[in-house]
């Protein structure tokens, strides 16, 4: 077990509020209970996270993604095909959370005004993480197609993994390989389209498809034109 002495601030705040947030939610209750739990100064606390517990999510959140890409990055996948390596990627992506109540919360807070901005940029930048993990090097709008598709399955996985209450979750896996599947078809398809008169019209020199381009900078959404 780690120290908590080696874990960085941020790290000690992320797992402390975590037993918090299944009585308190994503609140300043909770964060103000976390930051007393670590002992660190409320002035570096605040500075670490000005939004206080969103915050907190947030970092959370990138923490959990930051684990998949590297469990990904040691992982053998040679014998998987790609539609198995996608699945793989966001199973890692699944486990790495280490509270269910905890997602709870924060979904169910994610879907009022105020921070559905919040939870979508954060559900996107997940299915980034996976692509890129995959090795992803499109700079196009199959940059935008392919992490729009795969939100979509990750979103739907994840409400699916929440009511899933078997010991092994093997009901969750073979929901999203189903949605995997759907999106290999969905990829198929539209090489086919794009590969025909219409996707090469549309793909042209000055034509909308061909102005579109992937993000310089991984905040710089939704990316640029030429």
């Amino acid at each position: 077990m780690t120290d908590p002495k080696d874990k960085t601030p941020t790290d000690q705040i992320i797992d402390a509020i975590l037993s918090h947030v299944v009585f308190d939610g994503w609140s300043q209750t909770s964060f103000d209970a976390a930051v007393a739990d670590t002992g660190i100064d409320p002035t570096v606390a605040r500075g670490l996270f000005p939004r206080g517990a969103r915050d907190v999510a947030r970092a959370w959140h990138d923490r959990g993604d930051a684990r998949m890409a590297k469990q990904m990055a040691e992982a053998d996948l040679s014998d998987m095909r790609y539609s198995e390596k996608v699945a793989h990627a966001v199973k890692l992506r699944i486990m790495a959370i280490e509270d269910k109540e905890a997602l709870r919360r924060a979904t169910s807070q994610n879907i009022l005004p105020l921070n559905a901005p919040d939870g979508a940029k954060m559900l996107w930048q997940t299915a980034d993480a996976v692509w890129t993990a995959l090795g992803d090097t499109s700079e196009d709008y199959n940059w935008y197609t392919k992490r729009a598709t795969l939100s979509g399955v990750i979103g739907s996985t994840l409400l699916f993994w929440l009511g899933d209450n078997s010991p092994d979750n093997q009901p969750t896996w073979d929901f999203l390989d189903r949605r995997i599947e759907n999106v290999m078809q969905f990829e198929k398809f539209k090489s086919k389209v794009t590969s025909g008169p219409l996707g090469r019209a549309l793909s042209a020199p000055g034509s909308l498809l061909n102005m579109i381009r992937a993000p310089r900078r991984r905040d710089d959404l939704p990316g640029q034109s030429r």
